[in-house]
């Protein structure tokens, strides 16, 4: 399998293998990413290529360090995209359970648009969380995944997994709080 920065160099050379280059090594990720937000296959195909596509006009001038993170981020907010057309006026599946989960610990520019201070703050929060409480707040908050997911990869119960993001989102609020984000 390529390296980043090789799969990086093609697009930088616009080699259309970066494309399949970029399928082959994160495909898989990246559709995980879409139908965690989407629970819909062909929803997240449509995302998983529209990623593809975005990640080529994209690079350059962009010309990213972590290819996977900035794919995921790609993958991620297309997704996001997608499934706030698709339910605009209809509400309900897993998103909407993200979303007021956090609706009482960040502002409600966050469902729309994170803005940097308040993404700032978010991010170092998290660097003064435990790493287990760190990574279960990211791949709930940020890739979507299930509690029951989450307590499989990391081995504990999903009452532990669902207590500890209760308590990380009662800190996250507290901190932002202190910062002077009003919620």
């Amino acid at each position: 399998m390529m390296e980043d920065r090789q799969i990086v160099i093609l697009y930088l050379n616009r080699s259309e293998s970066a494309i399949s280059e970029t399928k082959n090594k994160y495909g898989q990720y990246i559709l995980k990413i879409a139908m965690n937000i989407l629970s819909n296959m062909s929803d997240s195909l449509e995302c998983e290529n529209d990623t593809y596509l975005s990640t080529w006009n994209s690079i350059p001038p962009k010309e990213p360090e972590n290819l996977k993170a900035f794919v995921a981020k790609i993958a991620r907010n297309l997704s996001l995209d997608m499934y706030r057309k698709k339910h605009a006026e209809k509400r309900g599946g897993n998103t909407d359970v993200l979303l007021s989960e956090l609706e009482d610990c960040v502002p409600d520019s966050f469902s729309d648009s994170l803005d940097s201070n308040l993404s700032v703050l978010i991010n170092d929060f998290l660097k003064s969380q435990k790493k287990e409480k760190r990574v279960m707040f990211v791949k709930r908050y940020w890739y979507g995944e299930s509690i029951s997911d989450i307590s499989n990869e990391m081995g504990f119960s999903e009452s532990k997994v669902a207590t500890s993001l209760f308590r990380t989102r009662e800190a996250l609020k507290e901190y932002l709080e202190k910062e002077g984000v009003s919620i």
